[in-house]
């Protein structure tokens, strides 16, 4: 069984759903040929303070996005970005090579940004040769920390980001333009919207917005959902609501309990955190999302409109131009605007919302995770890893220097 080590943080959601993505795909691919394990190197294995920056991302991306947006963008400059990784490396390097020796792969793979640098530099050290893979989690806007032509195989969302890996030294046999990891579920052909509507406790005949705030219901989502729920209720006239509606709050407990109590004019879903995403994808007519790229990607596997109601300054800005340039959805972050987005594509424009749907499976890369792992496969069989840690050498010791006179006395 070879063993394969999966890299990540829990900064924001997106790192670790990628991470689950490609571990169920392996297990539903290859049963049990691998083990898969997910460790978040910066939490687990790291003093602090660099052990708490993951739990400062959140932190910085809501209270302080203005310096959140400063430090992406200082951090754009590669000389930056080399030298802040040079100082991670020699605060964290023992502690690194610790747990690499303690896991010992047979193949890493990373999917966050600042997983290259450090555990590459450390297995050189080490004189480890291991495979090492990097699969980009970001849709447009990537960190150059991203690109690291060290690596055996980079896989990449598009080609735009493509273009950017071989500007950054990567060579082209480095380069897989994959699509994103999205959970195996998407790969499969949806079961037939009735049935799905049937079972989630959705109104069978009514078009569905979905609206989602990530892992941690972030956004405001409370006014979005209210806002585009009065407007379906008022559009349909005599003849009952437009549409219906499903909010998905996340981890977000305070928010679920809020909207749960809510008398709502529509028929409307509120869940939680759940993880029957491709289900409600797949029984919804379009999505209220930010722009986060794993459910921009998820959208476009089962064709789903979008309207993106707000971005993570830095590594999501460019996700908004893309889906908007590409005729699958729209940007507005008022409330009020985007309900009436939502009643015009389930009204007047409904052959406008066919058409997005139609391009968004253009654009979908449902099969992207499979493709990362069976390339991923391939290389794991190359050859195991010899894990015995090689310190390093002692400096010689200095000759003797001849007794002066002085000395001799």
């Amino acid at each position: 069984m070879k063993k394969i080590l999966i890299l990540m943080t829990d900064a924001g959601g997106g790192h670790r759903a990628s991470a689950e993505a490609l571990r169920d795909a392996f297990q539903e691919r290859f049963a049990s040929a691998f083990q898969i394990e997910i460790v978040d190197m910066w939490t687990k294995h790291t003093p602090p303070p660099v052990s708490r920056l993951p739990k400062a991302y959140r932190y910085l991306v809501t209270e302080v996005p203005w310096f959140y947006k400063w430090l992406f963008r200082t951090t754009q400059n590669p000389q930056v970005t080399e030298d802040m990784l040079d100082a991670f490396y020699y605060y964290v390097r023992r502690e690194v090579a610790r747990a690499l020796r303690f896991y010992a792969p047979d193949l890493i793979i990373s999917v966050h940004p600042f997983m290259q640098h450090v555990p590459l530099r450390v297995l050189a050290r080490m004189q480890v040769q291991v495979p090492f893979t990097t699969v980009i989690t970001d849709w447009i806007t990537i960190h150059p920390s991203w690109l690291h032509p060290g690596v055996d195989l980079c896989f990449v969302p598009n080609q735009e980001v493509h273009a950017m890996a071989l500007e950054a030294g990567l060579c082209p046999e480095q380069v897989r333009m994959s699509g994103l990891p999205i959970r195996p579920a998407f790969a499969r052909p949806p079961r037939a919207r009735a049935a799905l509507r049937e079972e989630l406790g959705m109104a069978p005949d009514l078009p569905a917005a979905l609206l989602v705030g990530g892992g941690e219901g972030m956004g405001p989502v409370a006014a979005i959902a209210r806002a585009v729920a009065e407007r379906l209720a008022s559009a349909g006239g005599g003849g009952g609501p437009a549409g219906q509606l499903v909010v998905v709050c996340g981890r977000n407990r305070k928010l679920h309990a809020e909207l749960s109590a809510v008398n709502w004019p529509v028929p409307t879903v509120v869940n939680g955190f759940v993880q029957n995403m491709p289900d409600w994808m797949a029984a919804s007519d379009c999505i209220i999302t930010k722009a986060g790229p794993g459910t921009i990607a998820e959208a476009l596997a089962v064709g789903l409109p979008m309207v993106l109601s707000g971005y993570i300054v830095g590594q999501e800005e460019g996700n908004a131009p893309y889906v908007v340039e590409n005729g699958v959805g729209e940007y507005c972050e008022d409330p009020a605007e985007i309900a009436g987005i939502v009643g015009r594509w389930f009204g007047p424009e409904r052959d406008a919302l066919a058409r997005m749907a139609a391009r968004a499976r253009e654009l979908g890369r449902p099969d992207s995770t499979f493709q990362i792992v069976d390339e991923i496969a391939r290389l794991a069989e190359t050859g195991a890893p010899e894990w015995q840690y090689h310190p390093k050498p002692k400096p010689r010791p200095r000759a003797a220097r001849p007794k002066t006179k002085k000395s001799a006395r």
